[in-house]
């Protein structure tokens, strides 16, 4: 892969670099190259010296860059400059140097959610729902979550200085938290959910991703997990190499994972499964929706054409590319799409990108018939526009009122939230909430709504009472959060989820991947007929 497209990117900065584009000559032939390159001079000279803003000519020349990348049509072709060539080495490494807080903004200061365990965060004492209101010696009164891990990060062994309000605590607490290596997880949360039906939430496909999967799913299955909902939903993806990993924990010796396909030699793999699968009869469902993508998809296609997993959920995102990192220092880095990436049936799940510059914007886009290929046991499934899942969680309408009293809040959504926040602070330094099954009463929504219109938040009251279960759901979620940490809030949202539910339903009482996918075949036969049947009706 990068034989061929490191020299392609060095001729590329010395072309750069000296002011034209005359390099091309000999790479591709005179004729049009040549042109090419002096209508590219021509222009930017122009530029430069009669655009009516000055320009420099670093500036011409990376805003060309830009250009040419913007016209591959593709958005996951980008040049990284150096701050978000570090976001994406945190997110694909999962470790960064500070203090591990995972915060939020409300009422405009820095609030935390929760100390990552084991963080310097936590063993300085730092607590759910503290906010910092001094960064060395700063106040962050109006500051940006971005301004505030900013500040937060440093070099490994060095520290910062910190002062915190807590709720139920009169007096600020001053504090020094030295930095270190933070690791964040990909399971972001893994918890048994009753009748031996485990939840592992996988949040990222970072560097140890499948080792933490599988410590994971090691530990819930001593607590007796004798089978697994893996969730995807909102996974953006990362490691191709992850990914593969990942699908082979649940794969057979010889079993094909994926393959990619590129221009170079390099770029055109068949990645097959090499070892034996350490949860053979585990029956697996794993959830997708609009937000799984890259890797996220790798996994689910995988599990899905190889008949080792019930998908459920929405159809995934569709982004069914691979990119090479090429560094370019010392401004950042290219992003480049070097291959696409098929499943094991040889499906190519990419959506199609909208063409912006269509001659007639008023033409209706056209549905392109979707591929469909069977697994070894008969299942059907698609290509292209995303995985789509085995069985469907039909997207809902919001309920009237809900949709109401959202309306009726407007602009002033944000007071709403640092209102819930507030009031669950409030709550928890009162102690207040004493369990995590907590019922939220009339009496707290009467309160939020009073506290609603302290803030300015004009709203009708049948509107608000309307809205019961939405205002019920929203403020036992940030009394969870704050009270007794993320932990119980998903633990709380679990309990209202469409696709838990149903995988649930799915797993209850099968014993074998093959039973679980015959549960859900005569799932989604019946959802089938329901669907035509409402047609008909239409």
């Amino acid at each position: 892969m990068r034989s061929r497209a490191i020299p392609v990117t060095l001729v590329l900065c010395i072309a750069l670099a000296s002011g034209g584009w005359l390099m091309e000559r000999g790479l591709r032939g005179a004729g049009s190259s040549v042109a090419g390159a002096r209508l590219f001079d021509q222009v930017s000279t122009l530029v430069r010296e009669g655009y009516v803003d000055s320009l420099s000519q670093a500036q011409v020349y990376r805003k060309s860059v830009d250009g040419l990348l913007l016209e591959l049509h593709d958005p996951h072709s980008v040049f990284l400059d150096s701050l978000r060539l570090r976001s994406l080495t945190e997110s694909t490494t999962g470790r960064y140097a500070g203090v591990g807080i995972q915060m939020d903004l409300r009422d405009g200061w820095i609030t935390v959610v929760a100390p990552l365990p084991g963080s310097p965060a936590e063993h300085a004492g730092i607590q759910t729902g503290d906010r910092v209101v001094e960064i060395e010696g700063k106040g962050t009164s109006g500051w940006t979550s971005d301004e505030a891990s900013k500040a937060l990060r440093g070099e490994p062994g060095t520290s910062v200085r910190l002062v915190l309000e807590r709720p139920g605590v009169v007096d600020r607490i001053p504090m020094r938290v030295e930095r270190q290596q933070i690791r964040v997880s990909s399971a972001r949360y893994a918890q048994l959910l009753g009748g031996g039906v485990g939840y592992v939430d996988f949040a990222i496909f970072s560097e140890s991703s499948a080792d933490e999967l599988r410590a994971s799913i090691d530990s819930l299955r001593q607590k007796g997990m004798t089978s697994l909902v893996l969730d995807l939903r909102g996974n953006p993806g990362g490691l191709l190499d992850q990914g593969v990993e990942v699908a082979e924990l649940f794969l057979d010796p010889g079993q094909r994972v994926v393959s990619t396909r590129g221009r170079s030699g390099n770029a055109t793999h068949e990645y097959t499964d090499g070892a034996p699968q350490p949860w053979p009869e585990m029956p697996v469902v794993a959830l997708v929706d609009h937000g799984s993508a890259s890797a996220s998809e790798i996994v689910a296609g995988a599990l899905q054409d190889q008949d080792r997993a019930a998908i459920v959920g929405v159809t995934s995102y569709g982004k069914g590319s691979a990119q090479s990192l090429f560094p370019l220092p010392p401004t950042g880095a290219l992003k480049l799409t070097t291959a696409k990436w098929f499943t094991p049936l040889g499906r190519s799940i990419d959506r199609p990108q909208q063409d912006d510059d269509a001659d007639d914007a008023q033409d209706e886009p056209k549905e392109t018939p979707r591929q469909r290929l069977r697994t070894p046991s008969g299942r059907v499934v698609f290509g292209g526009g995303g995985i789509t899942p085995d069985v469907v969680v039909e997207d809902t309408a919001r309920p009237p009122a809900e949709r109401a009293f959202e309306l009726a809040l407007g602009k002033d959504i944000t007071k709403f939230r640092d209102a819930l926040a507030a009031y669950a602070l409030e709550l928890k330094a009162r102690g207040a909430v004493l369990t995590r099954d907590f019922l939220v009463t009339p009496a707290m929504r009467a309160e939020l709504f009073a506290r609603l219109a302290k803030r300015g938040v004009q709203i009708d009251r049948g509107t608000y009472d309307r809205a019961e279960s939405l205002v019920a759901r929203v403020l036992g979620a940030q009394i969870a959060r704050y009270t007794f940490g993320p932990h119980a809030e998903i633990a709380r949202g679990l309990r209202t989820d469409r696709s838990v539910a149903i995988a649930l339903g799915l797993l209850n009482g099968v014993h074998s991947p093959r039973e679980l996918l015959d549960r859900a075949a005569t799932r989604q036969e019946q959802q089938r007929a329901d669907s035509a049947a409402s047609a008909r009706k239409k």
